[in-house]
């Protein structure tokens, strides 16, 4: 993975092209990149980061950004009980215990 700007890519090698190739992750926009060694491919993750913003400056548009941190979850009524109350007998807001949970999770 490599950051820039906010935006993460994500490469991979394709070895009958002998060519890396890559995709910035997180936005709507499909924004690609490729390069034949290191060098490149992180020179052409940058330009094309840059590049996606121009266009979007230039259009007038707001570009995608990647994770704000939000997103819609719809689980099943128990469930959501039983996370709530949980949370509430940690002390904790339902948000700071589902958080905890999934960080665990992923760590």
């Amino acid at each position: 993975m490599m950051k820039y700007k906010g935006y993460t890519g994500h490469v991979e090698y394709d070895d009958e092209a002998k060519i890396f190739h890559g995709e910035v992750l997180g936005i709507k926009d499909v924004v690609t990149f490729q390069g034949t060694n290191v060098a490149e491919i992180e020179k052409a993750f940058k330009d094309s980061v840059d590049d996606y913003l121009a266009f979007c400056h230039e259009r007038g548009e707001e570009p995608d950004r990647p994770f704000s941190g939000k997103f819609n979850l719809r689980i099943p009524p128990d469930l959501h009980a039983k996370l709530s109350i949980a949370a509430q007998i940690k002390g904790e807001s339902l948000n700071n215990y589902i958080t905890t949970m999934l960080q665990r999770f992923v760590a």
